[in-house]
């Protein structure tokens, strides 16, 4: 495993995250990825030299099981050797009229939770899942800021939200003297264009992007295929049977352009397209890139795993961003 600093902070970190959002997941009433399995994950994960994991007060059902399958597994190893990231924003108690958002009252309220559930004094990374936009930018920053200060916090990240939103959260934490976003999880994968405003953003103030959904959910492993009117067709229980926006969200020229670059590399490199689309993210010049990896079993991960096993040429790497950047459709039309 390869580690690298996370953008301008000292901590170092493995080449990929592991995110656990299926963790304690109910699809149709069934648990996607139940205690037993989870742990064995991150056995897998940790085995292989990985030491960054992601998680969220809000992952699993109920709210709260992803930290909690976490908390558990970390009850028996060293807390030091890992580098832990929650986060805060979405509803966690629905009767609650302060459940939610980004105000003083359900920052403090949530850290304590995830803590607890964690089995930690501390998180190493807490970001705002969303920007909230009913509560005044100073208040969510100030408290923040006074988590870090306590120790319960080191480094604040910011999720998705719009470049501008992250522009002024960190223009604001400048004037202030507060602690600003050293980290950011934006989605983000090679046939992805619409988040270029805000990677510029993170490349200009040194911030490490971690982005969700690296692969597209699933398209750029290479198991779609096209059908006649475009759109991608998989195994039987593909995200593309089970997920209705699969389609709309992921599918359209560009993808597939970026595929065939991506299936191109992967075989002159004797490698899956898996492995080159996390690879190509890793090797971003810009910003330090740690893509969030979420399997469902060992064998994915392990193939996930292998992207930090190659290195793409120049060549191979333009062919790439050629692909997404020349097509003529674009992510949204």
């Amino acid at each position: 495993m390869d580690y690298r600093r996370l953008g301008s902070t000292g901590t170092k970190v493995s080449s990929l995250c592991f995110g656990t959002w299926r963790f304690g997941m109910k699809s149709g009433g069934v648990v996607e990825t139940g205690r037993d399995d989870a742990h064995e994950l991150l056995d897998a994960f940790a085995d292989a030299g990985g030491n960054f994991i992601d998680t969220a007060n809000v992952y699993g059902d109920p709210n709260g099981t992803a930290e909690e399958y976490i908390g558990d597994w970390l009850a028996g190893r060293d807390r030091a050797d890992y580098v832990l990231a929650s986060k805060v924003y979405f509803g966690f108690d629905p009767d609650n009229p302060n459940g939610s958002g980004l105000s003083r009252t359900h920052i403090r309220r949530q850290i304590e939770g995830t803590l607890d559930r964690l089995g930690t004094d501390h998180l190493d990374v807490y970001y705002i899942h969303r920007f909230d936009e009913e509560t005044p930018v100073e208040e969510t920053l100030r408290t923040l800021d006074g988590l870090v200060e306590d120790g319960r916090v080191s480094y604040l990240g910011a999720s998705s939200m719009a470049a501008w939103q992250l522009t002024r959260m960190l223009w604001e934490s400048d004037v202030e003297d507060l602690e600003r976003f050293e980290v950011t999880q934006p989605m983000f994968h090679a046939a992805y264009r619409e988040t270029e405003d805000y990677l510029d953003v993170c490349a200009d103030q040194d911030l490490a992007v971690c982005p969700y959904s690296p692969l597209a959910g699933g398209f750029l492993t290479g198991k779609y295929e096209r059908g006649d009117d475009g759109q991608a067709v998989g195994p039987e229980g593909s995200r593309a049977d089970l997920v209705e926006y699969f389609q709309d969200a992921y599918v359209n020229e560009r993808s597939w352009d970026v595929l065939d670059a991506i299936r191109e590399t992967a075989e002159e490199l004797d490698a899956t397209p898996a492995q080159v689309a996390l690879r190509w993210l890793i090797e971003r010049p810009d910003y330090t890139c740690v893509p969030i990896v979420g399997a469902r079993t060992v064998e994915q991960l392990e193939d996930n795993l292998g992207a930090v096993e190659i290195e793409l040429s120049d060549d191979q790497r333009e062919r790439i961003t050629e692909a997404r950047e020349e097509s003529e459709e674009g992510e949204d039309e």
